[in-house]
């Protein structure tokens, strides 16, 4: 049977470099993202790149719960066990909390994003995972998550609350054999980063992040790294 990975916000940045290394791998694919026209490039770019490939994409916004248990029905009907769950799915605001908006808009959009749409999606999927005893997820977290920095604000709280449900998560799932991973990058040259003044080599390449990723997987069942931490080489911007 082909093994399966749903990974989410898997057009871009990250996301795509993980679609595109299990592809490669020869992995059926079930991604989303909010544009459907960007789904539509990713798998027109895909029948190119990886012939015969196998992508399923559902246009989603995870930001609301509906959506995400939509998305969850989507990967559930393909009718492939979930070997990888990779949620992905991030929004990124830089600002001090001070000058968030009062109204605490920032801070909810954030967690909705970061946080809920992995804790909804996690849930929909993890009972199957649980009874075969077989699986690997990963939540794509932040260096944010462990240090935080004067222009982090809300997204940095949404990265600390993502890692937190990470420990938990591998706490309760180690007696059901399911290995979970935080995955801890610095800056990636993604669109986060679109207008800054800086040389690409001072950023991760999403390649570098997915490949850590396939890497960590393709261990031995009895083996799981639970913090994968990726800096640029010279150091955090």
């Amino acid at each position: 049977m082909q093994k399966f990975i749903v990974v989410t916000g898997g057009t871009k940045g990250i996301g795509r470099a993980i679609v595109e290394r299990f592809l490669r791998a020869g992995f059926a694919v079930a991604t989303c993202a909010r544009s459907q026209s960007d789904l539509v490039a990713l798998a027109t770019a895909v029948q190119q790149e990886f012939p015969g490939a196998v992508l399923h994409t559902f246009a989603a916004d995870l930001s609301r719960q509906e959506e995400t248990q939509r998305f969850a029905n989507f990967a559930r009907g393909v009718g492939l066990p979930v070997e990888v769950l990779v949620n992905n799915a991030g929004l990124f605001i830089p600002a001090r909390l001070q000058d968030e908006p009062a109204d605490g808009s920032a801070l909810r959009a954030m967690i909705d994003v970061n946080l809920y749409s992995a804790y909804d999606l996690t849930l929909a999927l993890l009972p199957a995972m649980i009874a075969r005893r077989q699986g690997h997820i990963f939540n794509m977290c932040s260096i944010a998550s462990i240090m935080a920095y004067p222009n982090g604000g809300s997204y940095s709280i949404a990265k600390f609350a993502l890692y937190g449900m990470t420990k938990s998560l591998r706490e309760e799932l180690k007696p059901h054999n399911l290995r979970v991973t935080a995955v801890l990058p610095g800056a990636t040259l993604t669109a986060s980063w679109e207008g800054v003044d800086l040389p690409a080599e001072r950023f991760i390449k999403s390649e570098d992040v997915a490949e850590a990723v396939f890497s960590a997987y393709s261990l031995s069942p009895q083996a799981v790294i639970e913090e994968l931490i990726i800096r640029p080489q010279l150091g955090d911007i």
